[in-house]
């Protein structure tokens, strides 16, 4: 008789997440998994049949009041069995009484929508080695070299909940780059390029001024083998599609961030690139 079971994800199984997520074409970070386990170590759940892993969901907690569900996958030979369901009710339950959001691939809008989720914005991938051009008058530092706490707070303008234990492992971990804008000591732009099975992944991306996420995305391709980058682009920010074709980035894949009740108040002019489809 076959048993199914829901445990909490061994760093072991974080790997494997990676992987099925690779497969499934979302280009995931080769080392996410490092800043995903400090955000929330509970908050990945593995569906195991008979003790191998057939099914992952993430649903992370943020604070007291915001949640994010991500890598709801089920493997192609179990699907339609009923299996990612019961991820899905076990990460949601997790969340319970929280406003929860996530990035839903297009197939899978409808079945959000029937779970309570309603589309705030679409994010669209763009995705190419960027065009040169001057970046004058962008001063862009290396983020390591400024007080944390001064990052933190910037990142806290664009996300629902403070979130620096992850911030401070996503902003750090080795092959990635972190940088900054500044301008009269004040921060006015931050982006950091991480490496993957494809593109480089540019995430977060944000900036006061289009000139400044065109400047951090130039500087961040200079760090991406081949300089080909990805950034997830949201249209919330009118400014942000603009600045990825100007660079002459094309789009490739498009999501749609969704929420169970209003949208958080975020600075979504200043949102050029989503930090990740898996935890906001």
């Amino acid at each position: 008789m076959t048993r199914f079971e829901i445990t909490g994800a061994s760093a072991h199984d974080m790997e494997t997440l990676r992987v099925w997520a690779d497969k499934e074409g979302w280009n995931p970070g080769e080392s996410d998994r490092f800043a995903f386990a400090v955000a929330d170590p509970e908050g990945f759940l593995v569906g195991r049949l008979d003790g191998e892993p057939v099914a992952c969901i993430s649903a992370v907690r943020y604070g007291t009041g915001f949640g994010f569900i991500g890598f709801y996958i089920a493997r192609p030979d179990v699907r339609g069995q009923g299996y990612g369901i019961r991820l899905w009710r076990a990460g949601m339950e997790r969340l319970e009484g929280r406003l929860v959001g996530l990035d839903g691939v297009v197939e899978q809008q409808d079945n959000y929508r029937k779970s309570g989720f309603r589309p705030a914005w679409t994010t669209m991938r763009y995705e190419g080695a960027p065009r040169p051009g001057e970046d004058t008058g962008v001063k862009i530092v290396d983020a390591a070299a400024l007080p944390f706490a001064r990052l933190a707070a910037y990142d806290r303008r664009f996300f629902p909940e403070a979130r620096d234990a992850f911030l401070s492992a996503w902003t750090a971990l080795p092959g990635r780059t972190a940088l900054a804008a500044v301008r009269d000591g004040r921060i006015e732009g931050l982006g950091v390029v991480r490496p993957c099975s494809s593109a480089s992944r540019i995430g977060p991306l944000y900036a006061d001024r289009p000139e400044v996420a065109a400047a951090l995305v130039r500087r961040l391709a200079g760090h991406a083998p081949g300089g080909e980058v990805a950034v997830d682009v949201p249209d919330a920010n009118p400014a942000a599609a603009a600045v990825a074709a100007g660079l002459g980035l094309a789009p490739t894949f498009e999501t749609a961030r969704m929420y169970t009740g209003p949208a958080p108040e975020v600075e979504l002019a200043g949102l050029y690139g989503v930090t990740s489809l898996e935890l906001g």
